[in-house]
């Protein structure tokens, strides 16, 4: 049986490359998102069990997430979202935007497993 994909986006080098090899030690395939202007496309392609990114106050990331759950072959893989910025405003940003969960980054490193669990509960 081969290993669930989880797609991860991140600009800043920590916690994401921490991330990458985190969930490659829980089992998963990791397939490091360069730019997510791809991101619909991508998942359309690789059919991930999930996608892990960094979403950054004024950046792109929420905006692509949404273009993610307009579409009816990916509206259904979970994000998992983390950002360093304690902003209610950018959590509802994310929310709006369709991300599953926002965790802060100290906390996603920390409590991966927990976290993962979360985001991949079948509703």
């Amino acid at each position: 049986m081969s290993k669930p994909l989880a797609l991860l986006y991140y600009s800043s080098l920590m916690p994401g490359s921490q991330l990458g090899n985190q969930l490659i030690d829980l089992g998963y395939r990791v397939q490091q998102v360069p730019d997510l202007k791809g991101l619909t496309e991508i998942c359309q392609q690789e059919k991930p069990l999930l996608v892990v990114a960094e979403i950054l106050a004024g950046g792109p990331a929420c905006s692509y997430v949404a273009r993610l759950r307009k579409e009816p072959t990916t509206q259904h893989i979970p994000v998992l979202g983390y950002s360093s910025a304690q902003d209610p405003a950018l959590a509802a940003q994310a929310r709006d935007a369709g991300v599953t969960l926002l965790a802060g980054t100290a906390a996603i490193s920390e409590h991966l497993t927990r976290l993962l669990d979360q985001v991949l509960q079948v509703e």
